[in-house]
């Protein structure tokens, strides 16, 4: 059942792409459908740009409008929304947010319920937490106050604990929302779905049938407008710190008590504590990075628009991450992401053992070996579940043949699911916490991360390394094949 609930937002960076491409229409849709109270609901927005509400409300139509069944409908969503200019630096601006929050509060009989969203640098986080509280900002009627950031969290494990403290001295854990969008993915939650409602799948779900685990992010574009963010980042900190620990952790979790916040957050937190931290020797010989080259029209990285002629910045990432627990001792969770790849997709592939003894082959009735089972689940662009077994092809003899069991989500199934941001935004108002990554979380993946970084900020790469088009360097290929295994998707 729909439940509606009250809320005041306060957005930092309103005029902002992501404001406007993600946001706004995330929020209409959760207003169109009844999630957030009608009658009960504001959103001041805060930027360095002198907008007027009219200004403003001008934004927000041109951003939902093709989400509206009418103007008219769009026209009464806007008119909730509040413009102020404001410098999230001086503390005299938070006095005057302050007041006009209260205001809209007492306008729209909201009852204290704040959600603060801050879509700005990762610089700003700490400044508009304590700004946020040391000016009365956060309500004290009874309502909730609850934090929404975005990454970045931090550049290092070193940073990101600095902020986080910066964070805590305004809220507590429990009021912060990290978001991470691909948890909001429909294919990342059935993860869940698919290991703890099906004994079938959950049974078979560790070291004793599962050869290997294959996560791929890949990304068809280069850096484009991007370079200037991208080139002090790289895919080690965009890609695999953040959206990949994250998948992994949920592929590698216990059975939680219960599909509580608390619960299933503890058992990913367990998972990522068992994740071994390399020497920098297995640095080397388990993690390949690249960069890549120049293919027809198609400049090279060092040579794209504000991007250094020196440049070490990895554009891919491939890696061998294990995990020491009993479950999967000795199953090697084999990431790769990058950019300028042969096609854009997510994808998680998990390998099965082949059978002890192949007694087709022993009889002699056949030809070849018995293929591995595979499940793929494809996150990104499609949702979809291929699970590839063995079966007999039709005619005289036992001759195997691939056989695929396939569940494509239908275009009712397409049109029902809510874009990442908007059931992120609605969990943060329910105050679920299930889908946004934790302190622990968060913390565990950097420390994980700034081992790799620190030898690859130290060593020499040969680049540029893959060509445009490509699946990434062959030192990723190498890398599985030390195991005896391959890409299954090449």
């Amino acid at each position: 059942m729909v439940t509606a609930t009250r809320a005041l937002f306060m957005l930092f960076g309103a005029t902002g792409d992501l404001a406007k491409r993600k946001l706004y229409p995330s929020i209409f849709n959760l207003y169109k459908k009844g999630y957030i109270d009608q009658e009960h609901f504001a959103l001041i927005g805060t930027g360095r740009r002198e907008w007027s509400d009219d200004k403003f409300h001008e934004v927000i139509v041109e951003s939902v409008k093709d989400n509206a069944e009418s103007e008219d409908e769009a026209k009464g969503f806007a008119s909730h929304f509040y413009y102020m200019s404001h410098d999230v630096t001086n503390p005299e601006h938070y006095d005057a947010l302050s007041e006009y929050a209260n205001k809209l509060d007492d306008k729209y009989d909201i009852q204290g319920n704040r959600i603060f969203y801050i879509s700005m640098a990762p610089n700003f986080f700490g400044t508009v937490a304590k700004n946020l509280k040391a000016h009365n900002c956060l309500s004290d009627n009874g309502g909730f106050n609850r934090l929404i950031i975005e990454k970045p969290f931090g550049r290092d494990y070193e940073s990101a604990e600095e902020l986080n403290n910066a964070l805590g001295k305004s809220f507590n854990e429990n009021q912060v929302y990290r978001i991470d969008h691909y948890l909001g993915k429909e294919m990342v939650q059935n993860i869940l779905a698919l290991r703890f409602g099906n004994p079938l799948i959950e049974g078979i779900w560790n070291n004793k049938y599962i050869k290997n685990v294959q996560v791929t992010l890949a990304e068809k574009l280069g850096v484009e407008e991007r370079a200037g963010y991208y080139d002090g980042a790289g895919a080690l900190r965009d890609m695999i710190q953040n959206h990949t620990m994250q998948m992994l952790s949920i592929l590698t979790m216990e059975d939680p008590v219960s599909f509580k916040d608390v619960d299933v957050r503890s058992e990913k937190i367990r998972a990522l504590r068992s994740m071994r931290i390399y020497s920098p020797d297995g640095v080397r010989e388990n993690f390949v990075r690249g960069q890549y080259g120049k293919n027809g029209d198609q400049a090279d990285y060092r040579h794209e628009d504000n991007v250094p002629e020196n440049s070490n910045t990895e554009t891919y990432v491939a890696g061998k991450v294990m995990f020491d627990n009993q479950r999967w001792a000795n199953v090697p969770f084999y990431i790769r992401t990058g950019k300028m790849l042969a096609d854009k997709f997510t994808r998680i592939d998990i390998v099965f053992k082949k059978p002890l003894i192949d007694i087709f082959a022993a009889s002699g009735k056949q030809e070849g070996d018995l293929q591995n089972n595979v499940l793929t689940l494809f996150v990104d662009p499609v949702n979809k579940v291929i699970l590839h077994l063995n079966g007999k092809k039709a005619g005289q003899g036992m001759e195997m043949q691939p056989l695929d069991l396939t569940h494509v989500q239908s275009d009712a199934e397409k049109a029902a699911t809510p874009e990442p941001y908007e059931r992120l935004i609605h969990d943060a108002i329910l105050g679920d916490a299930t889908n946004f990554a934790s302190w622990d979380e968060v913390g565990r993946a950097w420390k994980f991360a700034d081992v790799i970084r620190n030898v690859w900020d130290h060593d020499q790469p040969a680049f540029p390394n893959y060509t445009p088009g490509s699946m990434g360097p062959k030192a990723a290929d190498e890398l599985l094949a030390r195991d005896g295994n391959e890409w299954i998707k090449k």
